[in-house]
């Protein structure tokens, strides 16, 4: 039976008439994928149901923040609790010090850490805060790593070693970027350049430390090591934005997999449990330059909110509590990448996959994909037949070939099962 699509269909176009696209984030209306958008209204565990009554397996787990799954017991509960004595105050609670201790309990190198309501915000302040400690201008980022869409941040690199900042974005005049120097990712060649061209000028080197934004992609051999190597020796602060991955690869995150200590960490998405937060973290020495006790100025009506508060700190306990959920979720995460992979390798599709615990990506590439260079090489055209082929099998995978999956502790072997032979029936339609 084809999956129903007439609700959604009629939700999209009322929001079309209130909402820029009919939506509140430009993924989610499925522009490059091909088909209507999904209107969600329930999940449950691993799944979700939209307006139609169609279910799905879902890979996206609201972009990485339900790593429990959808209405997790301990999470719904907790902020039921909370939400009994107010949703916001715009003052200080007992909540914001009770899941500070426990980021900060995971973070060798943090000592505080200050809660914001996005990753936006909290990258966007976390180089503040690195230009102020610094006392200098430039900034380095890398292609296909995506920090939010502040101002400086919206950059799309042009050719060369390191390119000077060009706007990404209409509204982004070229001078809130010149001073933003966007690299190859995993290209210490690069990195040794730069360095060498702005020599005492960088402020911060910002890096996902395991890309998620131009479909998953680790970091090559030694490349994080050359990053903290380089950024030590020019006094430069180095920057881990592990919005995605924190508490995901591990309860420590990414730096906790590669062994690497940054000068700063910025964290969101599982924090908060599902609800919006962000939160960025460093030394004393560092956070201390933060307002109040700094001249470093940063402020949020909603900062701390006690519902997220709560949420979140009910995600991190059970993680706290239950840490061989990250063999699990690896264990479970490599069944099903392996499982699709076969089955394109079977009926002659030209795939190949990146995963790094319970984050993955199937590219229609040959590969490897290492950087942004080799990700755009990906046939979307193919990925977006693929995708729509699973999606009428009941299988929701991220609406662009360049955005990472998940994998939840409430994912069964028998949703990796469904997916691997939704993949087989979809394979068919990639070739169409």
């Amino acid at each position: 039976m084809a999956r129903k699509t007439e609700q959604s269909r009629k939700l999209q176009k009322r929001a079309e008439q209130l909402i820029p696209g009919g939506v509140n984030s430009p993924v989610r209306a499925f522009g490059s994928v091909g088909c209507d958008p999904l209107f969600i209204v329930r999940g449950q565990g691993s799944h979700i149901w939209d307006a139609d009554g169609n279910e799905y397996v879902d890979y996206i787990g609201s972009w990485g923040p339900l790593i429990l799954g959808h209405a997790a017991p301990t999470v719904i509960e907790a902020v039921i609790e909370a939400a009994r004595n107010g949703t916001s105050f715009g003052a200080s609670t007992p909540a914001e010090a009770d899941l500070a201790e426990l980021v900060i309990s995971a973070f060798p190198h943090m000592q505080k850490v200050r809660f914001v309501s996005s990753g936006t915000e909290a990258t966007m302040s976390a180089i503040r805060l690195a230009r102020g400690y610094t006392k200098r201008k430039y900034i380095v980022k890398f292609e296909g790593c995506y920090h939010g869409h502040s101002d400086a941040l919206l950059v799309k690199a042009g050719s060369g070693v390191a390119t000077l900042g060009i706007p990404g974005s209409a509204g982004v005049p070229e001078e809130f970027t010149q001073f933003t120097l966007a690299l190859p990712y995993n290209d210490i060649c690069a990195l040794d350049q730069t360095f060498e061209k702005f020599k005492h000028q960088i402020a911060c080197v910002i890096v996902e430390p395991v890309v998620g934004n131009m479909g998953c992609v680790p970091p090559a051999r030694g490349y994080l090591e050359a990053l903290r190597a380089i950024t030590a020796h020019d006094k430069t602060l180095l920057i881990f934005d592990e919005v995605m991955t924190g508490f995901r690869l591990a309860y420590g995150g990414a730096q906790e997999i590669y062994a690497i200590k940054p000068d700063i960490t910025t964290m969101g998405k599982i924090i908060g449990g599902g609800l919006p937060v962000g939160a960025y973290g460093a030394s004393s020495e560092i956070m201390d330059l933060v307002a109040p006790l700094g001249p470093v100025y940063q402020a949020g009506t909603l900062s701390g909110n006690p519902l997220a508060m709560a949420a979140g700190y009910a995600t991190l306990s059970y993680l706290r509590e239950h840490k061989d959920v990250y063999s699990k979720l690896d264990k479970l995460a490599g069944e099903v990448v392996a499982g699709v992979a076969a089955a394109a390798k079977d009926a002659g599709v030209i795939m190949c996959h990146n995963r790094v615990g319970s984050m993955f990506t199937w590219f229609f590439a040959a590969g490897p994909v290492t950087d942004w260079t080799s990700a755009e090489k990906s046939d979307t055209e193919a990925f977006g037949r693929f995708f729509r082929a699973m999606l009428e099998n009941g299988i929701y995978l991220p609406p662009s070939q360049y955005e990472a999956a998940f994998m939840g502790a409430a994912h069964t072997k028998q949703d990796v099962q469904q997916t691997i032979a939704a993949a087989k029936q979809a394979f068919a339609a990639v070739h169409a």
